[in-house]
């Protein structure tokens, strides 16, 4: 089978084809998806994803194309996901938020043969005749498969090509543990995404790591409810659920009274809180109304101990990049491992660096740049080479642009995350860079320049905050009429910026550079004013 990409590091020899039909083999009419009044076992997932793998090659798709994926979380997004590969398509990771400016940039490096958009996905903005404009705009698009609505006649209707005969031609298509999985996305210092070939190998070695970590058995139970093509879920939940053999309940929209009583309704175990999740439950004052005996641990990107509290389980900081590093506390380890930290690496084989401006190693204790290699790590970014100047440091560590600080905690070093050296903003857990919103954003005739910082949000941990030079004579708009005028050139909503500051000058350090923490002090500072 074609692999596209670079080859892959350390990997474990298995593919997620054959972790699902082990799953199968197992536990066949075990629940495997729960969600949107659905509720499919493994024996269905195989069946349906078989056929739907049929139909994608009956239609003229082959091995090794690429597929575009804009939708929800919902179980037919595992059922696509898995046609696709059973097919031996690799999915790309595109966000349904995504908008024309980002998919063309994606698409300009992948070269998609196939874009899949969920018609009922709960938006105002219509992906159907968002992908039907990308297909008249991009040459390698031919074909358009449209989820939970009405296909055209030049278009596949996912309702009847699951329900296609199963053609035994897709035995035939076994990929290796080696070969490409997905194509990831990474926010990208630029604000345009970059593409990271993730490997089957990868994948299965991450759940393998994940599972050992957090103690993951076969009557677990996973919830999640925030983007399940993101790399995420795919690491936190799908796979190491399809692989363990567990039952993974899957919420399209996070809704607190919802998520505690699936919690109670599933008897869920493990759940994670990212952005709006984690605020949305410690909101909730009902919780008490709900059985969640069931409930062993959470895992969220900050604020454990404030959720523990609440709920009343163990959680955990946890920390991730797409370009491979995870780490995690126990949920079985001391309060000061799971809320001072983000954890610890979850493959043991990972070895992590903190350096300072020199490239020097820190002192315990002390904060540096997160460098890290081992099996965890990517290979490259797909596209230019270019992209990955400067990334390694001459003995082979990666560097993220991220600062931690480790800690000996229990006898073992656990690390917590201090901030970024990169100007990318973290809005509920979709990491995105600003040099692109900014040059949108000079478009706009009545602004002479831009710069967007991330700011707090107590919902989402950061939002995008604009400070505007307006040209001369000029009124500068305002935040509705500014998303507007970006939303029409293409840029996803969540990258947006949510609130604007008139400024006469930027501010710049002793050398005459643009002083970026500056305007994220100044808006932080004028919201600590504001909020008390």
């Amino acid at each position: 089978m074609a692999s596209i990409g670079q080859e892959p590091g350390q990997t474990v020899p298995r593919t997620a084809l054959e972790a699902l039909a082990s799953s199968v083999e197992r536990s066949s009419d075990k629940t495997a998806l729960v969600g949107s009044g659905a509720r499919i076992t493994f024996r269905e997932l195989q069946r349906q994803s078989e056929n739907l793998a049929s139909g994608l090659l009956a239609a003229g798709l082959r091995p090794g194309d690429t597929a575009l994926f804009q939708m929800g979380t919902i179980p037919n997004t595992v059922v696509a996901l898995f046609g696709c590969l059973k097919a031996g398509l690799v999915p790309v990771c595109t966000l349904p938020q995504h908008r024309g400016h980002e998919v063309r940039a994606i698409s300009a490096i992948t070269k998609p043969r196939l874009h899949i958009v969920q018609a009922d996905y709960p938006s105002s903005f219509d992906l159907v005749g968002f992908a039907r404009e990308m297909r008249s705009e991009i040459a390698s698009l031919s074909h358009i498969m449209v989820v939970h609505g009405e296909a055209a006649d030049d278009e596949l209707d996912f309702a009847r090509l699951v329900e296609t005969s199963r053609d035994p031609a897709i035995d035939g298509i076994r990929p290796h543990p080696e070969d490409v999985l997905m194509l990831q996305l990474s926010g990208g210092s630029t604000g345009l995404p970059k593409v990271i070939p993730r490997h089957h190998g990868e994948y299965m070695a991450y759940v393998a790591a994940w599972e050992r970590l957090l103690g993951l058995g076969p009557d677990d139970v996973h919830l999640w409810s925030l983007p399940l093509i993101h790399n995420a879920a795919m690491i936190y939940h799908l796979f190491p659920a399809i692989s363990g053999g567990r039952k993974l309940v899957l919420m399209q929209r996070f809704d607190a009274r919802e998520f505690f009583a699936m919690i109670e309704q599933e008897r869920v175990t493990y759940s994670g809180s990212i952005g709006p999740v984690a605020s949305g439950i410690l909101a909730y004052d009902r919780i008490v109304d709900h059985d969640i005996s069931s409930l062993r641990f959470l895992t969220t990107l900050s604020g454990a101990d404030r959720i523990e509290a609440h709920v009343g389980v163990p959680v955990m900081n946890a920390y991730g990049i797409t370009e491979g590093l995870l780490t995690c506390a126990r949920p079985t380890a001391s309060r000061e491992a799971r809320h001072a930290s983000a954890g610890i690496p979850a493959s043991p084989l990972d070895e992590i660096r903190l350096l300072d401006a020199a490239g020097n190693d820190v002192p315990l204790g002390e904060s540096g740049e997160l460098c890290f290699r081992g099996p965890s790590l990517f290979a490259a970014y797909m596209g230019d080479p270019a992209q990955m100047d400067g990334k390694l440091t001459p003995d082979g560590f990666f560097r993220t642009g991220d600062v931690m600080r480790a800690h000996l905690i229990d006898g073992e070093r656990h690390y917590s995350f201090e901030g970024r050296l990169k100007d990318n903003i973290d809005r509920g857990g979709e990491k995105f860079g600003t040099e692109d919103i900014e040059a949108l954003i000079n478009q706009h005739p009545a602004i002479a320049d831009s710069k967007v910082v991330a700011m707090p949000d107590v919902q989402y941990g950061e939002k995008a905050c604009a400070f505007l030079i307006a040209a001369p004579g000029a009124a500068l708009p305002g935040v509705k009429e500014l998303g507007e005028f970006l939303s029409a050139r293409g840029l996803a909503t969540f990258k947006r910026p949510e609130r604007i500051e008139a400024i006469d000058a930027f501010p710049t350090t002793r050398v005459g550079k643009l002083d970026r923490q500056a305007l994220r002090n100044m808006i932080a500072a004028k919201l600590r004013e504001e909020h008390g």
